[in-house]
């Protein structure tokens, strides 16, 4: 009893005594002035910024401008102008926290950024998607004005196969912490013993003394449940030598831990707090979800014992009409609309995330795969990434891993996408000077035992130091790569140091995968490569489209659409169809990571100007779905489906494929105004029925039976002349804190009511009350104008208006208006909490 009385007031004192921002983190993104140009003087202190733009953070430069093929990132960039830009901003210190440490946290600025305070530099980083920290304290003035200054430069162009975005694109934090406290991304959490009985939770903790003496202290770390409650706790004295890191491990048993799955990603966090002389100086909070898992070279993937398929895609980071600018709510809608798809893996293509993806990743259960390199030494566009991965690989490499290794969400470390120095061809000779030290002073260091027994090319052994630094930080989970080059004779193979091999196409090397590969698991890390516009068909729909002629030619064609009817797709790729019925039949192939689920600003593939995004998502721009999607849903969800496609107005007579995605049946049955047309039954390996139907007005209605009796029935209807607007918003209800969204869906109906699929009509929008309009898209790869304009036409039939709210609560009225259309209005709710 006396031992459990002095754990109550242990937790006691932790919980009660401790004083508010003990540790401060705080938004740092409010008030920025920003200059679209450059000046050298602008770093210093004094400068004169009055004249400048005030805008919130995270912001992207380019978004805002025009599309055009004069632009020097080229369609291949998103047809969007670099350029040069700076920030400032002034901010007062409290003298009360002279003594303290004061950091300066970005999660990600492209590119190139350096960093003042003061007029003092702090350092600079040219990886764009990096996150990383400078430390403050040398030169602020407190009580007094600060200024940080950034200049960012994305002037060398093109310097990105898709879209980048420009600017400081992701949060700011200012933290503030004793001198003595947990340091930059301090803990790392595993579960070197876990079951469904038990675990055991090993925790590391680095703790930073900044000051010039030795300090003693105590560290407590305390598990957390879902609901707040604490579980357990653990404490341990350290002495933390003057001007250094500590490091202190401690372990924490649990019984009976609650999982974290795809289903049930169920999250503890664990609370680190450093006392000192019985004062709490330091509080650390890490979130963390228990599981276990494997990969088996015959079965596949299994999560906490359970086989699972992972069904996952590929997304670029930036987010249609809001560019690359992170906002979490708009990151959130993409991961839902993918949910309930029955999506559950993500691969981060091809670079670090934003940390507001792996957040919600680890809330809302997807099996991510976290990619650091689009390219090593050897270049894909004139400016990319390689000219500084020999100085910067290690430190960026570093950094992701320190950050990103505590979500349970990431099961896997992907070193490179279709990295060149894969291929056998590429020869030793062409290494510089420079890198060729750089690769072979690491292999020097290697132990002998690690090296394969085969000599390896310089390629191989620079695949080797990098899965060497990620084993280093995080032995916890496997390294792989996406490989374009599926041969045993590919360097990063040879190298050994792939824990599963990563296939990028080449569906004919999946099934008689261990002929070449005996004793290797497989993952295919990239698939499919699809060409779909929504709502556009090419019939006959069992015809293939296979564009462009070459992957570096672009194909050209009078209109610049790709078939919704899952029947184009790129030379190297396959149909969304014949991807998943191999990935379904045959176990050892763990999963996939479709290509992609989102389409992308960049990379217009096949076409060129006037298309600037692409065509591969299964989900538009605009996140509006594409037919595909209804596919998976029927395939990756136990929900009933059913789906019925394309619309319904055509030319009298024209003969028109009527397809129909199902599950949960054992037939469909197709009626066109009444008459019935028969009745669909797939076979073991169709995911689809087909009907070909002379066009006639009126209602084409589906209905699904099994054993007889109805499921579901749906019906589409011939629409008549644009009426009126119908505005739909996502949410009706959002927070009044300046960064929540609702999305508005624009179509124009019938005088009956029905959606009209073909209409085209120009759509503009305005706002009253606490709100701003910040973008409007449509989902055409095709439409030139600015996606921050507040006008849109309709594409297939849709567009959508994005508005934010302010930190002023109240009622937000958008109103759309077209010619010769009723004019809609739609009331959303912005509440302050």
């Amino acid at each position: 009893m006396k031992v459990f009385c002095g754990l109550i007031l242990i937790f006691t004192l932790l919980s009660c005594s401790t004083p508010e921002k003990i540790r401060d983190r705080a938004d740092f993104t409010e008030n920025w002035k920003f200059y679209l140009g450059d000046d050298a003087l602008a770093s210093q202190s004094q400068y004169d910024d009055s004249q400048w733009r005030v805008l919130n953070l995270p912001h992207d430069w380019s978004i805002e401008s025009d599309f055009s093929l004069s632009n020097p990132a080229t369609p291949g960039g998103g047809a969007l102008p670099g350029g040069i830009g700076w920030y400032r901003k002034e901010f007062t210190l409290n003298k009360s926290s002279q003594g303290k440490t004061v950091y300066i946290d970005f999660d990600g600025i492209y590119w190139n950024s350096t960093v003042w305070v003061n007029g003092h530099l702090l350092g600079e980083r040219p990886n764009g998607y990096i996150s990383f920290r400078y430390d403050l304290t040398p030169y602020l003035k407190f009580g007094e004005k600060n200024t940080i200054a950034v200049r960012v430069d994305n002037s060398q162009q093109p310097n990105s196969r898709w879209y980048s975005g420009s600017g400081i694109y992701r949060n700011v934090w200012l933290v503030t912490v004793d001198p003595v406290h947990v340091d930059y991304n301090g803990t790392y959490v595993t579960t070197p013993v876990a079951s469904k009985d038990s675990a055991e939770i090993k925790i590391v903790t680095n703790i930073r003394n900044v000051t010039d003496t030795s300090q003693a202290i105590e560290l407590y770390s305390i598990l957390v449940d879902a609901d707040g409650r604490e579980v357990i706790q653990v404490k341990a004295p350290a002495n933390i030598a003057a001007s250094q890191v500590g490091i202190t491990e401690q372990v924490l048993k649990l019984q009976q831990p609650h999982l974290w799955s795809v289903d049930d990603p169920y999250m503890y966090k664990v609370i680190t707090r450093i006392s000192q002389d019985s004062k709490i100086i330091d509080t650390y909070e890490t979130p963390i979800g228990i599981r276990f898992f494997s990969f088996d070279k015959d079965k596949g993937f299994f999560l906490n014992g359970e086989s699972v398929k992972i069904k996952g895609v590929c997304n670029h980071h930036d987010l249609g009409c809001l560019g690359s600018a992170v906002n979490t709510r708009a990151i959130e809608r993409q991961l839902e609309i993918l949910k309930a798809m029955g999506c559950n893996g993500i691969r981060t293509s091809h670079n670090p995330p934003a940390p507001e993806l792996l957040d919600l990743c680890d809330k809302m259960g997807f099996i991510v795969m976290d990619e650091a390199f689009d390219m090593w030494r050897k270049k894909k566009s004139p400016h990319d990434y390689s000219q500084y991965f020999p100085e910067w690989h290690e430190r960026d490499l570093t950094d992701l891993i320190l950050r990103d290794r505590n979500h349970p969400s990431i099961f896997m470390w992907s070193i490179g996408n279709e990295i060149l120095e894969q291929w056998s061809h590429i020869d030793a000779d062409t290494l510089d000077l420079q890198q060729a030290n750089m690769v072979l002073n690491f292999a020097n260091t290697l132990d002998k035992k690690t090296i394969p027994s085969k000599d390896l090319h310089v390629n191989s052994l620079l695949a080797l130091k990098l899965a060497d630094i990620v084993k280093e930080l995080d032995p916890t989970r496997p390294v792989t790569s996406g490989n374009n080059e599926t041969e045993p004779s590919n360097h990063i193979f040879r190298s050994e140091a792939m824990e599963i091999i990563g296939f990028n196409y080449h569906e004919n090397n999946w099934v008689n995968f261990h002929e070449k590969f005996p004793d290797q698991k497989l993952i295919i890390t990239e698939s499919t490569s699809a060409l779909m516009s929504r709502g556009y068909y090419i019939m006959p729909s069992d015809s293939m489209n296979i564009w462009p002629e070459r992957w570096d030619k672009p194909f050209d064609r009078p209109v610049h659409q790709c078939s919704s009817y899952d029947n184009s797709h790129v030379p190297w790729g396959t149909t969304h169809e014949d991807t998943w019925r191999m990935v379904k039949k045959y176990d050892h192939i763990s999963g996939v990571y479709i290509w992609t689920g989102f389409d992308y600003l960049g990379e217009p593939t096949p076409f060129w100007w006037p298309s600037r995004s692409s065509y591969f998502g299964i989900i538009d721009l605009a996140g509006f779905p594409k037919d595909v999607y209804y596919m998976y849903q029927s395939e990756w969800t136990d929900k009933d489906v059913l789906h019925l496609f394309p619309h319904w107005n055509w030319q009298e007579g024209q003969l028109v494929d009527v397809w129909a995605y199902y599950n949960n049946a054992d037939e469909v049955e197709l009626y066109l105004n009444g008459q019935s047309l028969g009745k669909r039954t797939k076979k073991d390996d169709e995911f689809h029925v087909c009907w070909r139907v002379p066009f006639n007005k009126g209602t084409l209605k589906v209905v699904s039976r099994k054993n007889g009796k109805e499921v579901l029935s749906r019906e589409i209807k011939t629409a008549g002349k644009p009426v009126s607007i119908r505005l739909t918003a996502d949410r009706n209800r959002i927070a009044a804190d300046g960064k929540d969204l609702s999305f508005i869906t624009a179509e124009v109906v019938d005088a009956k009511g029905t959606v009209v699929p073909t209409a085209d009509n120009l759509m503009k929008f305005s706002l009253e009350g606490n709100g701003v309009i910040v973008g409007t898209d449509n989902g055409d790869p095709t439409d030139s104008l600015s996606l921050k304009k507040p006008e849109r036409r309709l594409f297939s039939g849709k567009a959508v208006a994005v508005v934010q709210s302010t930190k002023k609560g109240g009622k937000i009225v958008l109103k759309a208006s077209s010619d010769n259309l009723e004019s809609s209005f739609i009331e959303i709710s912005s509440e302050r909490k």
